[in-house]
């Protein structure tokens, strides 16, 4: 064992199908983000690939919902993909209703956003010991706040900006990756 600034790390080996499994969450919400941005961006510009993009993203949680099965089975990861999807559904909403300049829209869709983070928040809490409802909010609610700063910046021409938050989005989901993933090893995989 090693002492770096007052934390102490303990060395371990992880398998090929720990190592796997982390990559695979980093992977999907390395995507979450990019189809996320992609959305916005399309969204914003009214580009013709908004549909395909759109059904593209909304991939995402069925990807993470064949990912979650195995471990969780198909009653929790569906409900995982639900709760994804609702996120995902709600955010193109937001960024329509900002688009349009509906105030009223805006903070409805921004209310049920963070109702949603809520709840997957107490959703993951509830199926692995190792994650903290808490600590997912924390994460969700800053992701919320990133994603809408970028479509914030981007409506105003701020593109400079928003790629800047984007940086900082894709830091930040592979952060949420990281949780996930030493989550799931913890629970699953004995050391």
């Amino acid at each position: 064992m090693y002492c770096n600034k007052n934390y102490y790390y303990i060395p371990m080996m992880f398998t090929e199908a720990q190592v796997d499994l982390r990559n695979h969450i980093r992977m999907l919400w390395e995507q979450h983000g990019v189809w996320t941005r992609s959305a916005i961006t399309s969204l914003v510009f009214d580009l013709p690939n908004v549909e395909f993009v759109i059904a593209r993203l909304l991939r995402n949680p069925v990807d993470f919902e064949q990912a979650l099965w195995p471990y969780y089975g198909e009653r929790t990861a569906s409900k995982f993909r639900d709760l994804l999807m609702e996120h995902l559904v709600v955010a193109a909403d937001l960024v329509k209703a900002a688009k349009a300049g509906d105030n009223n829209a805006v903070e409805e869709a921004e209310r049920i956003w963070y109702a949603n983070a809520d709840a997957i928040a107490v959703f993951l809490g509830e199926i692995n010991p190792y994650w903290s409802q808490e600590h997912w909010r924390m994460m969700l609610y800053h992701h919320l706040a990133l994603v809408k700063a970028e479509a914030v910046d981007m409506l105003a021409g701020n593109y400079q900006t928003s790629v800047a938050v984007y940086d900082e989005i894709e830091i930040q989901a592979l952060g949420m990756a990281d949780v996930m993933a030493t989550g799931m090893i913890q629970q699953f995989y004995i050391f």
